[in-house]
This record gives structure tokens, sequence and C-alpha cells, in this order.
């Protein structure tokens, strides 16, 4: 299709079915699949995990089958595979903005924007853009990263976009970049990254699940959903951590990735459905609504 129709893309987000919208109290389950684009193909302790492309949209499709997740997060490659593969029909899409960050690369920290644009998000109906926004008082790129993030921030909310923050505080140790997941850390880079821009009204927070969660939602007033990552411990405990997290106020949703597509056991579907039991699926009525308005939630 690329070869012959590559309009094909196109049209395949203009027909689309849109997602109803995301609703308070009601949280959202979003699979993550950005990593490949700035060569981190690695899960589960394999380096080529995610190598095999028609592999991980198999395993993408398996994902986002499940009616309880609302949508995805990816680079734009990735993204347009799932519409010419009709896989996003009623779904949320976040596009992935800054790729530049090449995993093991000298300049790692100067995160390059180099994927969705807020006007390609625009252009095919995306509910926004995320950004990996990370902070290293040792590295003078930083400057550069808060600077481009705050343009996007910018640019997505003048769109009426949401911009997905993604904040993290980190630092060079032997020539790789680590972050800091101290729960003093994530507040500190929560405090930078939810001041960036010149408005905040578009603005949510991707954090780690970290020690001591309730303080570090106690940090913000963003909408915030948590991230998977690549965790190392035990499925049950990991989702054991994410259940916590999830009962905290402010807390959206899920934002998994690797965890879920490339589970131990091998079982996609499982590991999505186990991550979706965690989740509020009823809407928060407003105070004052009324027996009308209890009624209207159920």
């Amino acid at each position: 299709m690329r070869l012959e129709d590559p309009g094909a893309i196109a049209r395949a987000a203009k027909a689309r079915k849109p997602h109803p919208g995301v609703v308070l109290g009601k949280q959202n389950f979003i699979v993550a699949a950005d990593h490949p684009a700035r060569g981190a193909l690695a899960a589960q302790g394999r380096a080529d995990a995610m190598a095999d492309r028609r592999e991980l949209l198999d395993r993408l499709q398996t994902a986002l089958a499940n009616p309880a997740v609302d949508g995805v997060l990816a680079s734009p490659d990735i993204m347009d595979d799932l519409l010419l593969l009709g896989a996003l029909d009623g779904k949320l899409l976040f596009g992935s903005m800054n790729r530049g960050g090449l995993a093991g690369f000298v300049n790692e920290l100067d995160d390059r924007f180099t994927g969705h644009t807020a006007e390609a998000l625009e252009a095919i109906g995306a509910t926004g853009g995320k950004m990996l926004t990370r902070i290293c008082l040792g590295d003078p790129a930083t400057a550069s990263i808060l600077e481009n993030t705050a343009k996007a921030i910018d640019a997505l909310a003048a769109r009426k976009l949401v911009a997905m923050v993604e904040p993290f505080l980190s630092t060079w140790v032997d020539g790789k970049v680590k972050n800091d997941l101290s729960p003093e850390a994530v507040i500190k880079s929560v405090a930078i990254a939810q001041g960036l821009g010149s408005t905040s009204a578009y603005t949510w927070m991707k954090l780690p699940v970290v020690a001591e969660m309730e303080r570090v939602m106690a940090a913000t007033t963003m909408p915030t959903v948590l991230l998977g990552g690549d965790p190392t411990g035990h499925q049950d405990e990991v989702f054991a951590s994410w259940g916590a997290a999830l009962a905290l106020p402010g807390v959206q949703g899920l934002t998994v990735g690797r965890t879920l597509l490339y589970p131990a056991d091998g079982d996609v579907a499982g590991a999505v459905a186990a991550a979706a039991s965690l989740l509020r699926t009823e809407e928060v009525v407003p105070a004052g609504a009324g027996e009308s308005g209890k009624e209207a939630s159920k």
C-alpha cells in the first residue's frame, strides 16, 4: 500500500471512528509502542525482542482487540501501520514526538523532536502527543530539551491536543543515561515539567510507579497516566504496584508497552486482561448531580 497507494494512510485516519472522549473516574488504558524509534528494541531480557515489525504489529493488534484498551501511543511508522490495518477505530491516539535521543547515543539527552508534530497529529485526528523530558543538571543539552518541550506543549495546546509529558531527573553513569526513580527525584521532575509551556490546560503527566506514590501524586494537579517501563520483577508484583497507584486521586490510567506486549509467558491477551482488571471503569458523578446524574453514569 505504501508503494502503490501511500494516500491510503491519510484516508484511513479520516475514516476512523474516534474515541468518545476521556471522562473523570473512568481510567484509560493505552498501549505504548514507540520504543523502537529510538533504537530501544529490548524487552524481558531479550536485546532484539521488538525487532520483528510484523510480530510487534500482531502483538499490538491482540492488545488493541481487548475493548478495555482505549488507545495507543506510537511513533509515526507504527501509527501508520495500525491505521492501515484498521486497528484504531474508537481508540485514543497519542503520537510520539521526540525520538532523537537514541538509546546509547553519545548525545542521548539531546532528544530532538524527530517524530510526530502537532500539525501532523491534528491531521490524523489524534488525542495528543507524548514527549520524553529527561532533565540532567550536568548536561547542557537539558536547556534545549526544556525549551523544545515547552514549544511542543504550546503547539499542541493551540490545537486543543493533549501534551503527555514524561519527565525524569537523569544522570550519566558509566557512559549511560540513568533515571533517578527516588520519590524526591520524581517529584522534582514533575515540578519542572508541569511548569513548561505558556499554558497547562492540556498538559498531562506520564509518570513511573515508584515508592511513596502518594507523595508523587500530591505534587501535581495534572491528569496523570502511569508508565510501565521494562520491569524486572515478577508480573504479579508489578501489577500489585500498579493497582495501588491507580487508586490514588489524579491517576487517569495506564500507558504500558513492553511489559504487556512481551510478557514472560508470551500470553499477550492474558497480560492485557490482567492489567485491564486493575482500572476503574465508572465515571465520577459531580457533586449535586442528583439522582438523574447518578443514573446517567451507570
